[in-house]
């Protein structure tokens, strides 16, 4: 006969956070999203979340850093595709503006160097063909129609020809 294991006591609202910050950093907003689908009340999320700020586990200024520095580093994404990321996330249009004004670099020569990388993977099509993909490619990646177009036909070495 199987013997019944007791009931697990269900975890209270600091534990919860505590485990959805374990798996990775999380903004204020996300945090408090995800305390109140699971259905704790409004006033003790924000007490945890006001608790967990001080202590300094929840900071949405290096959280916005961090997925900056994410997307424009490792995955070569543009600032459009930054401010995305991070809007997805629930950080503040404030945070946000900030991260973005301390962000290093050109816009130009990020797309130009994510360019030259994906240029060599066309470089059996058609010019005109690759052309096409990689303004698609980087405006996918974040980045306006002109940097990418720019971009495209430098790392192509198209010489002003458009495609």
């Amino acid at each position: 006969m199987a013997t019944k294991r007791p009931a697990k006591a269900p975890l209270d609202c600091h534990e919860r956070a505590l485990r959805l910050l374990a798996v990775r950093p999380r903004s204020r907003r996300e945090l408090e999203s995800r305390l109140r689908h699971a259905g704790f009340e409004a006033g003790e999320v924000s007490s945890e979340l006001d608790r967990l700020e001080e202590v300094g586990l929840i900071d949405d200024g290096a959280f916005a850093r961090e997925v900056a520095d994410h997307h424009l580093k490792v995955r070569g994404s543009g600032r459009r595709a930054v401010v995305g990321a991070l809007a997805s996330k629930g950080v503040s249009r404030e945070t946000i503006e900030e991260t973005l004004a301390g962000l290093e670099g050109d816009e130009s020569e990020r797309a130009l160097e994510v360019a030259m990388d994906r240029a060599r993977r066309l470089t059996s099509l058609r010019p005109e063909v690759a052309y096409g993909r990689l303004v698609s490619f980087l405006a996918r990646r974040g980045y306006d129609g002109g940097t990418s177009r720019e971009a495209a036909r430098v790392a192509l070495a198209l010489d002003g020809r458009h495609a």
